[in-house]
């Protein structure tokens, strides 16, 4: 297996760079079906200059999400619910963290080692 040249690093997990033919093979679905699924807000690509779809490792991640629901029977509007049930106890998590950081980092700890003289 060939490594990346040092000054060539791997695209970010929400960096926008495959083109749509590349993220349904990815995804395993068929491009007309990305093409819907983004008129329906499940997944939002990026878009480049031309106008081009551009999608994320997070979408293609998103969209095998969204085939999985599908695959077990639940329909679009249902996805849609879950995955906006997801993003919201993602964020509510991400929340919880920053206040318990804040938290821990306003404690004061106070030492005081125990200086008993020698003989008392």
């Amino acid at each position: 297996m060939s490594e990346l040249p040092a000054d060539h690093a791997a695209p970010a997990t929400d960096d926008p760079v495959y083109v749509i033919s590349v993220a349904a093979t990815l995804s395993g679905l068929h491009p007309q079906t990305l093409r819907q699924y983004d008129r329906l807000g499940l997944v939002s690509p990026a878009r480049s200059s031309g106008r081009n779809r551009l999608y994320s490792l997070r979408d293609i991640m998103r969209l095998r999400q969204i085939r999985r629901l599908s695959d077990s029977g639940v329909n679009l509007t249902g996805i849609l619910r879950i995955l906006e049930l997801e993003d919201e106890v993602g964020m509510l998590r991400d929340r919880i963290d920053s206040i318990t950081a804040e938290q821990h980092s306003r404690a004061l700890v106070v030492w005081r080692p125990d200086r008993r003289r020698k003989g008392a």
